[in-house]
């Protein structure tokens, strides 16, 4: 049975797709079905360079940039492409007032200008199938037993694959809900440097207000560099490493796109959840989804409210604001989107054929009654965990406080003075960074607002033991702003953590006691032990079990029809995939009509001066007003394309993928998805589905025409 089973699973990889454009192919199991239908679509590259372990291919030339985007290498001496808003964070951490590149952009004219980072990249090298490894060592084991050994395996696995002292680090990927099993070997160069980027007016021009939207102007791209050693592999920084040498660029086309082309995009998605049950649509759109947005926008408002008045606290806050901002709209969309187009009724209807069909099969009769009761006894409690994790841990200063619940647990058990003086040392390094970034009026709002809002909308039942009456007792009646205020500002006021000597002390001779009198810290330590004590158990207990089902599930869909089987392919999980579509507009609603491109007249319809989102600098003005476009102007439009859509189907983690023709050369970068279709993660939308990218041309003249950088663009392979 399992032999059989494997053989269903590596069809799914390799299967034609049964919808347009949707799927996130694994690139080592294309298939000869998936690949003729790119071949038959635009594709003129055989199918060994797009991916081989054994020579050079396209996937060399395609990285984890950071933690959690997609970059590409675009020259010979490792320079890469990404999005403006993957290299946000290191921009803004080279950035001072006195040298603003988030504000002013900044470009190297030459390697000596480079500007070091914390960030790192990683380098495919190979994907190897372990399913049968990992099946045969887990067994008939189900539930907690079978958590505990598979990650006991996977551990395994990946140390064989690793090899710390070359940089080579591997991660075990469960895919189809863990019925399969592939390792992914990274190399990873630690050694990445800041070539250049535009102003911010540019690289994330229309801000909120455009995010997830179409059409588009926004500029949104960053360039780095990869170092190396003098045997080009992977150092830390040394002013001796050398750029570089990698196995594969992207060449870039200069002759843009028309409707229809055909378009690969290649990064890594970092995870869709579109095997979902019914049970978990319906708790994403009545709870999950909803109290986040509304617990985002509290925060927000706080820190847009500082971030207007003060240009340094903008470039203090710039970062952690745009992250929160950009997945409050998302799930704001998200919700929308899902109950537009009904998908909880979608998945019910596919669940009852399912039911139908799994009665007198022992292995799945009981799946959705056992759903059913999960279900039923989690959700009373789902709130309560969103407004933890995005509440109450949304306040920096609690979120740093609840760090120190580490030191807590050492000092209560007696820890050696070796592991408490590592762990303060710690601890004081991560204060230093925490208060860089802490804005203390916006994060004092916060932490008042999102302690009324706990009060106010979870269970009573759920609340942390005798908080709210202390504070009640202390600050008056819970009815109204006030005492959230008082009570928030006695925190602020009284934490050691913003006293430079009181915390000092502290760090001298930690005490418990000393610890858990700190304003900060108890009300962190409140939460968090009503948290672990009656909120953590039963979502562990629920997630175990919605995992084992899911599991189950999916599995018994494969099994009911293979056929549908042989058509499905795998969540994301933030390895590399490629998907292929092509460049196409749409109509989102009746009389609405997008075009596939925007171009810079839309810049200039959209240009407010001394606006937040949409103000520009005045070079850019003055060029786009005398059309002065160079190389980078569109033959056909006889303007500055701006960006494009293509039918792709990507999510987060694509950002700063490249966008490829069939030749392989680059067209563009992938950064972003429609609001139509922003239920993709678990539903893709065939239809409305639309990729959203900066054309390659405008990132180009952003460089060439805009910064002045040609030393960059002569480094570029240029296909005309």
């Amino acid at each position: 049975m399992k032999k059989n089973f494997l053989f269903v699973l590596l069809a799914l990889s390799m299967s034609f797709k049964s919808f347009a454009d949707e799927g996130m192919w694994l690139p080592q199991l294309l298939g000869k079905q998936v690949y003729a239908d790119m071949v038959k679509k635009g594709l003129k590259m055989t199918a060994e360079q797009l991916y081989s372990v054994n020579k050079n291919s396209l996937k060399d030339a395609i990285i984890i940039f950071g933690g959690g985007c997609t970059g590409e290498i675009v020259s010979p001496e490792g320079l890469i492409f990404t999005n403006h808003h993957c290299g946000y964070g290191a921009i803004a951490g080279a950035s001072t007032m006195d040298h603003n590149y988030l504000r002013d952009g900044f470009y190297a004219k030459n390697k000596a200008e480079e500007i070091k980072t914390n960030l790192s990249v990683q380098f495919l090298l190979k994907i190897e199938d372990v399913t049968k490894e990992v099946l045969a060592g887990l067994g008939g084991l189900s539930g907690t037993e079978r958590v505990s050994k598979q990650a006991e395996l996977l551990d395994a696995i990946n140390a064989r694959y690793s090899d710390a002292s070359k940089s080579i680090q591997a991660r075990v990927s469960p895919v189809f809900k863990g019925n399969q099993f592939l390792v992914f070997v990274y190399e990873i160069y630690k050694d990445i440097r800041l070539v250049g980027t535009p102003p911010e007016s540019v690289g994330k021009f229309g801000g909120d207000s455009d995010n997830w939207e179409w059409p588009r102007h926004t500029g949104d791209f960053s360039v780095f560099r990869v170092y190396a050693n003098k045997q080009n592999k992977p150092a830390t920084y040394d002013p001796s490493n050398v750029p570089m040498k990698p196995k594969w660029f992207l060449p870039i086309s200069l002759k843009g796109v028309k409707e229809g082309d055909f378009a690969m995009i290649w990064g890594y998605p970092g995870g869709t959840n579109r095997y979902e049950s019914s049970y978990g649509i319906k708790l994403a759109t009545e709870v999950n989804n909803p109290t986040l947005v509304e617990l985002r926008d509290v925060r927000l408002k706080y820190m847009f409210e500082q971030m207007k008045k003060d240009p340094a606290v903008k470039l203090k806050l710039s970062s952690s604001y745009a992250g929160i901002a950009n997945y409050w709209k998302f799930f704001d969309g998200e919700t929308k989107q899902l109950l537009k187009y009904d998908v909880f009724g979608q998945k019910a209807a596919a669940e009852e054929k399912f039911q139908a069909w799994a009665k007198g099969k022992p292995e799945y009769q009981n799946i959705f009654s056992d759903w059913k009761a999960a279900y039923k006894d989690w959700t009373p409690y789902a709130k309560s965990r969103v407004y933890f994790n995005e509440g109450i841990m949304g306040s920096s200063l609690i979120s740093f406080a609840a760090s120190l619940a580490q030191l807590q647990r050492s000092l209560k058990s007696g820890a050696s003075k070796d592991e408490i003086s590592k762990i303060v040392k710690d601890i004081d390094q991560r204060r230093k960074g925490f208060l860089e970034g802490e804005d203390k009026p916006s994060d004092q709002n916060i932490l008042a607002a999102l302690t009324k809002m706990f009060y106010e909308n979870v269970d009573k039942s759920q609340l942390p033991g005798a908080f709210y009456e202390d504070v009640q007792n202390k600050y008056g009646s819970l009815n109204t702003d006030e005492p959230y205020k008082k009570y928030a500002a006695d925190v602020f006021k009284n934490t050691m953590v913003f006293d430079d000597a009181k915390w000092n002390d502290f760090i001298a001779n930690p005490t418990l006691a000393a610890l858990e009198a700190d304003a900060a810290f108890k009300h962190a330590d409140a939460f968090i032990t009503n948290y672990v004590t009656h909120i953590s158990p039963k979502f562990q207990k629920f997630n175990t079990l919605n995992n084992e089902l899911g599991r189950l599930y999916l599995k018994g869909v494969m099994a009911m029809n293979p056929a549908k089987a042989a058509m499905m392919y795998p969540d994301a999980t933030f390895t590399m995939r490629v998907s292929y579509g092509a460049v196409g507009a749409y109509k989102p609603r009746d009389a609405v009509s997008y075009d596939y491109v925007t171009t810079s007249k839309g810049i200039l319809e959209k240009y407010k001066p001394g606006d937040y989102e949409y103000d520009l600098p005045a070079k850019q003005i003055e060029l786009l007003k005398k059309k002065d476009f160079g190389q980078y102007a569109d033959p056909v439009r006889k303007d500055l394309v701006v960006g494009f859509i293509t039918s792709n189907d990507i999510t987060g983690g694509n950002s700063g993928s490249p966008v490829i023709n069939g030749k392989g050369e680059l067209l563009g970068l992938a950064f972003d998805g429609n609001y139509e279709a922003l239920s993709h993660k678990l539903a893709f939308d065939k239809d409305l589905n639309r990729t959203i990218n900066v054309d390659i041309r405008y990132v180009l003249w952003c460089i060439d025409k805009l910064g002045g950088a040609k030393n960059i663009i002569n480094e570029l392979k240029l296909m005309r």
